[in-house]
């Protein structure tokens, strides 16, 4: 069950204007048409003004500009989203876990735990795993040899860590993550394929968040490293030898290939694919499924695809424009 607060509480403790009952009760965060009385709600876009006319809920955050679309209680911020986001933080506070260690994990004696750390059933830690204070390992995880895990870090159910990987302070590592697999390197022996030796690291900044089932390579003789405040969503592909800048974002089923740098606060769209060997500078933001073929110096929005069409339409485009000189 999440949390209650007032309207005139909720304004004390994350700022903003509230126009309306201060003592509205609040006691969920929803969206403009799953919103009820006791809801918050934000708008943000001029596409979902029908649905701020008819919403239910109890208090919408908007902006000032916005102010008079709006027939009801507001809280005007100046950017909706990230108030509406603290807002659920607020009312939604994270589990807390009773500090233990389960029966059933199997702890090598050469790890270092530290304080305060739940360790739930049938994890793993092989040898010389250090486990900072804080910590907590979901059920099933694997974390193997020679391994550091920073303060307050959280590692879901059924993630591995492969062998000497370093995982810094206030990360989260969600179900299903391979963090430190084998990248994916081969040298031609006549007509077989000979495996490189991954022998790399992969190392987490601190406040890195990946998400489910997203893997990560170790570098074949350079590490990967994924810098602080990185956010990584569910089903993304990272290589060996890649470098990941500070504060970017990764949106689901994007693909990064080995030794590609990344800078800091880029934005990569869902189903981008970023091919190896390149370097993209900071404050890049790649469309949604864009293929980036060649490295991009200068900042800004790069997108590389057209509009869907019916396919006997996108043949004829497609042969318009091998036409163009």
């Amino acid at each position: 069950m999440g949390q209650t607060i007032t309207s005139g509480d909720l304004v004390k403790q994350l700022g903003g204007e509230l126009i309306g009952d201060s003592d509205i009760l609040i006691d969920s965060v929803a969206s403009l048409a799953s919103s009820n009385q006791n809801s918050i709600s934000f708008f943000n876009n001029p596409k979902y003004l029908d649905l701020l006319k008819i919403t239910k809920a109890a208090i919408v955050i908007i902006r000032s500009e916005s102010l008079e679309l709006r027939k009801g209680p507001v809280i005007i911020s100046n950017n909706p989203y990230l108030y509406f986001a603290k807002v659920s933080r607020l009312l939604n506070p994270s589990k807390v876990l009773k500090k233990e260690i389960h029966k059933s994990a199997i702890i090598h004696p050469t790890c270092k735990l530290g304080q305060d750390i739940f360790i739930g059933p049938n994890v793993v830690i092989e040898e010389n795993v250090s486990i900072g204070d804080g910590v907590s390992i979901h059920a099933g995880a694997i974390i193997e040899s020679d391994n550091i895990i920073g303060n307050n870090s959280i590692i879901h159910p059924n993630v591995v860590i492969k062998t000497n990987s370093i995982i810094g302070k206030y990360c989260t590592i969600y179900a299903g993550c391979v963090i430190g697999s084998d990248g994916f390197g081969y040298a031609k022996d006549h007509d077989k394929w000979l495996a490189i030796p991954q022998i790399g690291k992969v190392i987490l900044g601190d406040n890195v968040d990946i998400g489910s089932n997203s893997t990560i390579d170790r570098g074949a003789l350079d590490d990967t490293i994924i810098s602080s405040g990185v956010k990584i969503d569910n089903l993304v592909q990272i290589g060996h030898n890649c470098v990941i800048g500070e504060n970017t974002i990764i949106a689901g089923c994007a693909g990064i290939a080995g030794s590609a740098k990344i800078g800091k606060n880029c934005a990569i769209g869902g189903a981008a694919m970023i091919l190896g060997h390149l370097s993209i500078t900071d404050n890049v933001t790649i469309s949604p499924g864009s293929m980036i073929t060649r490295s991009i110096k200068k900042s800004g929005t790069y997108t590389a695809l057209m509009p869907f069409q019916d396919h006997e339409a996108w043949l004829k485009t497609a042969a318009k424009i091998r036409r163009l000189k």
